[in-house]
């Protein structure tokens, strides 16, 4: 009988953004779900509603052609489905409960969630962000009540760890990497990449990916190219959530015309395109913690360039496995660039990142196999 109980499998109910809603949480929610269910028991949950269609900028909150398909239990601004919701966490019963954390909204939900438990389930959160890139009045308080309901934590950056501390300092918190990702496939044929997306071949392509928000820097992306001459283009790949004309009214007074800007959702089978054409990933961040997008950037072996704000630049070492912008101004971004493509830096970079990629095939196995044993040994702390 002992043994049989040492074969178990410990039994973990996760709640998170999946499928069919889009998004980079929900591409990371759905490997961590295909990389742990070999060594778990896992239930996973996600919304039935994410956000009201009025605070929700982008064009859709979901993509019909995502796959997978998970129980769908609760709205986030309906607070008679969090006892349903709740409920059906429970009827579940697992060893722990484990959600992802990234926007203080979530805050009370998840709080009233974890304490519909017993001491002996243990709750879990898997932090993104905790401070807010764009804070609001509310976000401080709903930080103290989410993080008095949970017992541990895992966080995705150095950042986050001290920002987490500070708040609760007696907090048991595991540093893990952001893997790679590998779902959008190997990196394509450059050449017709290029032809894709109608930019010539000999250029030296920025990117600029994912999600366009004020905190991301792009408006000091696109003021950059007025000191980069015509061999460079700018290719932005991603839906804006704020004011359009802003990024328009940059693109038109700019000297450099050679700025494409896809304001739309690129489905994953279009990722390779992008990625492929790029010579350089560009995320001039304002803040940030850690970025999906510098994950698929590692997967096609694009260098990125990171400003040294927030937690972004704490796994590169400048000019070796990707750069780093001490001082992000428009003039000192501009200038960082065109040091990267002289002298054949940016070769040197791709060309280590492509030695190293077999390296990193097995991220995803490493960060969930560190993530189920962090769990394991809190669990055996909580013990009755």
């Amino acid at each position: 009988m002992e043994s049989s109980n040492q074969n178990k499998k410990i039994k973990i109910t996760f709640f998170s953004v999946l499928p069919p809603f889009r998004g980079g949480i929900s591409s990371f929610s759905l490997m961590v779900i295909q990389h742990l269910k070999s060594s778990a028991e896992l239930v996973p949950f996600t919304f039935s509603k994410l956000y009201p269609k009025f605070l929700f900028p982008g064009k859709s909150q979901t993509d019909s052609s995502l796959t997978g398909s998970y129980p769908r239990i609760v709205s986030t601004f309906n607070l008679w489905s969090y006892l349903g919701a709740r409920n059906q966490l429970k009827r579940s019963k697992p060893d722990v409960l484990l959600v992802n954390y990234w926007m203080t909204i979530f805050a009370p939900m998840y709080a009233f969630f974890a304490r519909g438990f017993k001491k002996d389930v243990l709750k879990v959160a898997l932090i993104h962000n905790l401070v807010p890139h764009e804070k609001r009045f509310f976000d401080d308080y709903f930080n103290r009540i989410f993080l008095r309901s949970y017992d541990s934590f895992i966080v995705l950056s150095e950042q986050v760890k001290n920002e987490l501390l500070i708040q609760k300092p007696n907090a048991s918190v595991l540093l893990l990497s952001h893997p790679q990702y590998t779902q959008f496939g190997s990196p394509y044929d450059d050449e017709e990449s290029r032809n894709f997306l109608d930019i010539p071949q000999k250029s030296k392509v920025l990117l600029f990916f994912g999600l366009i928000r004020e905190y991301k820097g792009l408006d000091l992306l696109i003021q950059a190219m007025n000191f980069l001459d015509e061999s460079y283009y700018l290719m932005i790949a991603g839906e804006i959530y704020g004011d359009e004309g802003v990024y328009e009214r940059l693109i038109s007074k700019c000297k450099n015309r050679n700025i494409i800007l896809k304001n739309a959702y690129i489905p994953d089978e279009d990722v390779k395109y992008y990625f492929s054409a790029a010579d350089l990933c560009v995320l001039p961040y304002k803040k940030g913690t850690q970025s999906g997008v510098k994950a698929i950037a590692d997967s096609f072996c694009v260098p990125v360039l990171v400003s040294k704000n927030g937690g972004l630049h704490e796994n590169l070492d400048d000019g070796k496995n990707g750069f780093v912008l001490d001082d992000l101004h428009v003039e000192n971004l501009a200038q960082k660039i065109q040091d990267i493509f002289s002298g054949g830096k940016i070769d040197i970079v791709g060309d280590r990142l492509n030695s190293i990629q077999t390296q990193k095939e097995n991220e995803w196995e490493k960060f969930t196999e560190d993530l189920l044993e962090f769990i394991k040994t809190e669990k055996e702390k909580i013990k009755i």
